[in-house]
């Protein structure tokens, strides 16, 4: 069993900052990505975000040079820095994991959500 706890959602003005962090920890042998997905009320989960074991990056066009994905192999966590907020990147953000479990096979965990408001 794999669990995922993300942190740092919340609210905050146009323009303002946070940071959003995940945790997993289980059955992990070895992770592949690790991702950031927002979802918006009435709108499809998209992916925002996503970074390789390897470091390789990823992002959303709309979030490109506005938000930042790291990760901390040794502690298997994945943060998410989000800069210069707007009231449109108000959602429900995922943090996924992949990977492969104790047996070898791939698999994938998802978080609970964190929910971010941003105010005009």
């Amino acid at each position: 069993q794999v669990q995922l706890v993300e942190s740092g959602g919340g609210l905050v003005q146009a323009g303002g900052s946070l940071r959003l962090s995940c945790a997993a920890s289980g059955s992990i042998l070895s992770i592949n990505s690790m991702d950031w997905y927002r979802q918006a009320p009435g709108k499809q989960r998209e992916l925002v975000a996503g970074i390789t074991s390897g470091g390789d990056t990823n992002y959303a066009d709309s979030v490109k040079g506005r938000f930042t994905i790291s990760r901390d192999n040794a502690k298997n966590m994945v943060y998410l820095q989000m800069n210069s907020l707007k009231p449109g990147n108000r959602a429900n953000y995922y943090c996924r994991l992949g990977f492969r479990d104790r047996w070898g096979s791939r698999s994938e965990s998802w978080g609970e959500g964190s929910q971010v408001t941003v105010s005009s």
